[in-house]
Order: C-alpha cells, then sequence, then structure tokens
C-alpha cells in the first residue's frame, strides 16, 4: 500500500528532482551546446555563468584578488556536509568524510597534473608555503633568494627563519611591470652563489598582477642546485599551466580565490622526492616520513569545508582552465583600454598575456588611492587601494561572475572622479 508517510516523502522529494534536472540542463548548455565555441566576448554566456553564484546585484565586488566568493553548489555542499558532520561528529567527520580526502587529493592533482601523492590538503597558501619555509633544512649562513615585492606572510616568515636560524636573506627588487623576459629572470639570478640553497618565486605578484616566469628561473636554479618554492596564491586555476612544468620543487595556493573553493581552504605541492626531507609544520609521528599525508597533521578542523573543494574543481573543469583564462584577462584588457586615454590614469600592469591574467593596477594622478577607493564605494564599487614597495594605487579584479557592464560602471566612477578633480 502507498502510506502517507511514502506520498510525503515522495512529494517533497519531487521539486527537488526537478531542480536537480533543471541545473543539469543548464550546466549542459554551458558545457556542450558552447564548448567549442570562444565565448570570451559572449555576455549571455557568461551572464548565465553569473547565475551560478550569489553575489551582490547592486555591489560590483572588483575585489576577487582578496578572496573569491563560491558558486551556489559549494556553498550547498559546505552546508550538507556541515549538516552531515552535526549528526554524530565523532563518526560522519572521521569515519566518513575524513576518508573522502584522497577523492580530493586526486582531483586536486588531475587538476594540477601531477601525482596525487604530491598534494596535501591545508587551509590556504600561507599555511602550505610556511610548511615549506619552516620545513626546509637550511642552516646559519644559507642564502635564500626572494623580492620585496613578495606577500608580507612569505616575507615575515622567511625574516623568522633568518632570525631565528641565522639564514641570510638576499632581496630583489623588481622593477615592475615589465615585459621583458629576460630582465626578471636576470634579476633573480643573478642574486644566485654559491652560498644560495633556496629561492622564493611568487608566480602572480599579487599587488599588481605580473606573471613572472617561473619555469626560465626555475631552470637556471636546478642547475645551480638550487630548491624552488613556488607562491601560487594568484596563479593557480587562474593562468592554464600544470604544476610541473613550473619546475619548482615547493607549491602552495588557496584554493578560495582562483578555484572558488570554501574560505579557509589551500594547497600544498610537494615534489615526491622532497617529502622525505621537508619537516611538516604540525608535528608527525614520523617527521621523515615519505606521505604527503605528513603535512596534513592538523587534528580536528572543517571537513565539510574540504569536502566542498571537489565541487569548487568541478565548476572550474564545467569552465576550462583556458575558456577562464581568456575571459579573465579580456576583462582586465577591456575597463584598462577604455581608461587609456585619460592623462590623469597610470597603469602599473600589462595587457599582454604572458605577463598579466584578471588583475589590473592603476592609480589617478594627484589624487590618492584611498580617496578614489572611498569615492568609487559611494557608488557601490569595490576595489581595494594599495601602497606597498613603490606601488600605489588600487588592483581591480574581475572574476568569471564579473560582466562587462559591471565594468562599464567602474570605468563610468573613475571618469566621474577625473572629470570632478579637473
Amino acid at each position: 500500500m502507498f502510506s502517507r508517510r511514502k506520498f510525503v516523502r515522495n512529494a517533497t522529494a519531487i521539486p527537488l528532482a526537478l531542480k536537480s534536472l533543471s541545473q543539469q540542463n543548464d550546466l549542459q548548455f554551458l558545457k556542450m551546446e558552447r564548448y567549442d565555441q570562444d565565448v570570451t566576448r559572449d555576455e549571455d554566456f557568461w551572464h548565465l555563468v553569473k547565475q551560478a553564484y550569489t553575489v551582490s546585484p547592486t555591489l560590483v565586488n572588483l575585489n576577487n584578488g582578496g578572496v573569491c566568493p563560491q558558486p551556489k553548489v559549494v556553498q550547498d555542499a559546505v552546508e550538507r556536509y556541515n549538516k552531515l558532520s552535526n549528526e554524530t561528529p565523532s563518526y560522519y567527520m572521521w569515519r566518513i568524510l575524513d576518508k573522502g580526502r584522497e577523492t580530493i587529493r586526486e582531483r586536486l592533482a588531475a587538476l594540477g597534473g601531477c601525482s596525487s601523492e604530491e598534494i596535501a590538503i591545508n587551509r590556504n597558501a600561507s599555511e602550505a608555503l610556511e610548511t615549506v619555509i619552516f620545513g626546509l633544512r637550511l642552516k646559519a649562513g644559507d642564502e635564500v633568494v626572494l623580492t620585496k615585492q613578495d606577500y608580507p606572510n612569505m616575507i615575515n616568515a622567511w625574516k623568522q627563519r633568518e632570525h631565528r636560524d641565522g639564514i641570510v636573506l638576499k632581496w630583489i627588487d623588481l622593477d615592475l611591470p615589465s615585459e621583458d623576459k629576460k630582465a626578471i629572470v636576470d634579476a633573480y639570478t643573478n642574486g644566485f652563489s654559491d652560498r644560495t640553497k633556496v629561492v622564493h618565486i611568487t608566480h602572480v605578484i599579487n599587488w599588481i598582477g605580473q606573471v613572472i616566469p617561473v619555469p626560465e628561473i626555475a631552470s637556471v636554479a636546478r642547475e645551480r642546485n638550487i630548491e624552488v618554492v613556488i607562491d601560487a596564491a594568484h596563479s593557480f586555476a587562474h593562468l592554464d599551466y600544470k604544476i610541473p612544468d613550473l619546475g619548482g620543487d615547493y607549491l602552495g595556493t588557496s584554493l578560495h580565490k582562483w578555484l572558488c573553493a570554501p574560505f579557509g581552504s589551500g594547497m600544498l605541492w610537494v615534489k615526491k622526492e622532497k617529502i622525505k626531507n621537508l619537516y611538516p609544520l604540525f608535528g608527525a609521528s614520523d617527521p621523515e616520513d615519505e606521505s604527503i599525508r605528513k603535512f596534513e597533521n592538523l587534528g580536528t578542523r572543517s571537513f565539510a569545508i574540504e569536502q566542498a573543494i571537489g565541487q569548487a574543481v568541478d565548476f572550474h573543469l564545467m569552465l576550462g582552465a583556458k575558456r577562464k583564462f581568456d575571459r579573465l584577462h579580456y576583462l582586465k584588457n577591456y575597463w584598462m583600454d577604455q581608461l587609456e586615454d585619460e592623462e590623469s590614469v597610470e597603469f602599473f600592469t600589462s595587457r599582454n598575456p604572458d605577463f598579466a591574467g584578471a588583475i589590473g593596477f592603476f592609480n589617478i594622478k594627484h589624487i590618492t588611492a584611498s580617496k578614489v577607493g572611498s569615492m568609487l564605494l559611494e557608488k557601490n564599487i569595490h576595489v581595494i587601494p594599495i601602497q606597498w614597495e613603490h606601488f600605489s594605487g588600487l588592483r581591480v579584479t574581475p572574476n568569471v561572475y564579473t560582466l562587462t557592464t559591471d565594468l562599464d560602471r567602474f570605468v563610468a566612477g573613475v571618469k566621474e572622479i577625473i572629470d570632478m578633480d579637473n
């Protein structure tokens, strides 16, 4: 007999099933009908992509360089896994979801073009890179080459090792922006000496979006037995590459940036033969274990966040790495091209796809960056003022949900500010 209970259960399930079917059809439209087309300038396509997010319809968010919002499918996954965890935490977290980490590891490895035995899941790029910085077996007098344009957390970590262990930091002051690959490579390699043990390279300079030619620098480093640490916080799932092709030994990234994974998710990559001699940041039963898992001994953390990384990978694969980069780079050039004729505007980012992606940096002469940022925010346009090592201006960072109409609002706002100052 068809009981009332079964009827209620099925009646509840039907709308959910229809909603799921509708979402699948939308994804099929995105992935199949236009898969082989160049959709870089197809606003209809990207308007559909925007519907997958829950971003504000009133505030234009152009600070995706700080942290990116998650598609709704990722948000829903976090909530679903969190609710499951709360049913019986010690059972569902440790016996069910914890085992799911292996699948996530495999998914990330496939995305990065490397072995799953080289991928550890961390909380952000800082945690991943500080695992490397504090885990390398350096002694007093060993030299590390890095730049004044690197990320502050990494700079401070290296300074702590300098203070604690007596290593020597050799600072490179990059002349940016630059489209001279040889000049950038030479700036790093000219700092190498017989005592250099490590070079720290930020793949995409977070301040202005400059892409650093990591493979070329790493090639020289390998010839001189110098280990290569790559800060990929702003390049992973942004630029189109495979991790081994960069030529590094260690790489850290934040998945809550360009992969649009849950807040507080990151990834560490360590070349297989380097794992044994790298000490974990958090104590492991065997610090010289050859398993990448020794870098995941954090204890209790949000398993829901870890598991929902899988949905973020799916969403990224749906868009496609090349299609995503082409769109992001197009959006950066779109607003820069419209401000090019403004005499009071200065740019600090290349428009060449070999040297920049989504991140752009500019200033308006005679107006402080903080004032411009405040005036734009009054127009419901969110950008970030930056003051750091030769850079004073505003960083503008669109994402895949950003439409050209959003950038038109931004450009109009900048021009109004310029006209007010004249």
